[in-house]
């Protein structure tokens, strides 16, 4: 006979430096850091969305595009069962011959459940296509949310999880405005860039104090470069220089912060101990699309970057990707 699980349960989150489009590479280093967690007492874990590449505008990021049945999925199963433990983290995966950005949350008996995001954010449209799950499943835990990135801070993330989950896992992939721009756009872009970090840094207690439920949120870090689409259909960009920025996260039901990572503190994890379970919310839900107020340019420069990106996907992006995942069969 199975025994209950406790309410009470050490979680942890994944920080991770990963390389563009090297799935091997990345897979070990998530291997090294689930253990690191695994070995601290954790049975929760948390791993980044895009977890077995960073995803900047660049060629490279195609190759990590993979099959349903892949290494990192069976990485995950193999973690799981190593370590009596839960294991979640997103992928690019390609199905029915299109791409999907698909969380995949594994139980210690080797059981799977996935949720594809249900919009790609920004130039990560050049990549994938969007998902229409409700992203919540039904564990031993009781009902597990998934949500990745932009996912936490829209209302309809909330709506379709709400009283339904006992703890949310989340990962991230954010990042801030270039730096190789020059001073003057620097300067004129201060406040934003400002905006913006603070927007990821609290996304999840935000997101948690809406939904009351514990949510885990793993990140990327590093610098990296990447390219600025300018316009739909047009084969230019502009090299752009930038940094993920946010914390790797664990926070309760009422939005307090128990554990974090800055991304400038590096690869590594964090952990707590959470307690599994809904409550009632501490906010209410905004009865519009976005739970912050965005500024005006942040919100245009969203969706000028995402009309670029599904006209690159539909042009080179499906086609490359698809033909990724026939390498990895």
């Amino acid at each position: 006979m199975t025994a209950p699980i406790e309410p009470r349960m050490r979680a942890a989150a994944v920080q991770l430096d990963a390389e563009v489009g090297d799935v091997a590479t990345n897979l070990e280093r998530i291997e090294r850091l689930v253990d690191e967690a695994a070995a601290s007492g954790a049975r929760l874990i948390a791993v980044p969305e895009f977890c077995t590449s960073r995803l900047p505008f660049d060629p490279r990021a195609h190759e990590a595009v993979l099959p349903p049945d892949n290494a990192a999925v069976a990485l995950f199963r193999q973690l799981a069962a190593r370590h009596r433990c839960w294991i979640g983290g997103s992928m690019l995966v390609a199905q029915h011959g299109e791409i999907s950005n698909r969380y995949h949350f594994v139980e210690p008996d080797g059981r799977v459940h996935v949720h594809d995001k249900d919009l790609p954010t920004m130039w990560e449209n050049a990549f994938y296509g969007p998902g229409s799950d409700d992203g919540v499943f039904e564990t031993a835990l009781g009902g597990v949310g998934a949500a990745v990135c932009w996912e936490l801070i829209r209302t309809q993330t909330v709506r379709r999880m709400l009283g339904r989950v006992a703890v949310a896992v989340t990962g991230t992939h954010w990042w801030t405005l270039p730096s190789n721009w020059g001073s003057a756009v620097n300067r004129g872009l201060a406040s934003l860039a400002q905006f913006n970090r603070y927007l990821s840094e609290n996304a999840p207690a935000e997101f948690a104090r809406r939904l009351g439920a514990p949510v885990l949120q793993a990140s990327h870090c590093g610098r990296f470069r990447t390219g600025f689409m300018v316009a739909p259909g047009v084969p230019l960009a502009a090299p752009y220089d930038t940094e993920f920025v946010g914390c790797t996260q664990i926070v309760d039901a009422d939005g307090h912060v128990l554990a974090q990572r800055q991304a400038q503190e590096g690869p590594g994890v964090v952990v707590a101990e959470i307690t599994l379970g809904a409550q009632a919310p501490r906010l209410p839900l905004e009865e519009r699309f976005w739970i912050p107020e965005l500024p005006l340019f942040l919100r245009a420069y969203w969706h000028q970057q995402n009309l670029c990106g599904k006209a690159y996907y539909r042009s080179r992006g499906r086609a490359a990707g698809l033909a990724a995942a026939e390498k990895h069969q």
